[in-house]
């Protein structure tokens, strides 16, 4: 064998290698959605979506705990605590998505995405009803 084609395998070789390596780097770091259920059913680390249920905030400053209620589409209810600081736009929140894992009673989320209505929404409204 020439030093041409060990070149040529070495690099095909290395090639597999990075992409194989970045593929599994890849998968390991999705995250899906899941139902309620299906969170409270596997130890994987998932994202809810949810409604929040007004009221059911608490943050504990000392600790840097959120702890609240997500209700689903369903009507099912649960439980999530969030280490770290608040999110400014809480309690404005139409949808909360938390990203973690379930354990012991509650969803122990690592990040939240809080969904707020936006401040344009309406503004089309409002524009019709000016001109007639």
């Amino acid at each position: 064998m020439n030093r041409r084609t060990l070149w040529t395998i070495l690099g095909v070789a290395a090639i597999i290698g990075f992409v194989a390596f970045g593929a599994g780097a890849f998968r390991s770091n999705l995250t899906p959605y899941v139902s309620f259920q299906q969170a409270r059913a596997t130890s994987d680390a998932v994202q809810v979506a949810g409604k929040l249920i007004e009221g059911s905030d608490v943050f504990d400053e000392k600790a840097a705990v959120l702890r609240f209620d997500l209700k689903d589409d369903h009507g099912d209810v649960m439980k999530v605590t969030y280490k770290g600081l608040k999110p400014g736009n809480f309690k404005e929140a139409t949808q909360v998505v938390a990203i973690g894992r379930f354990h012991g009673g509650a969803l122990e989320a690592e990040k939240l995405l809080v969904k707020c209505p936006s401040k344009y929404q309406g503004l089309d409204q409002k524009a019709s009803t000016s001109s007639t």
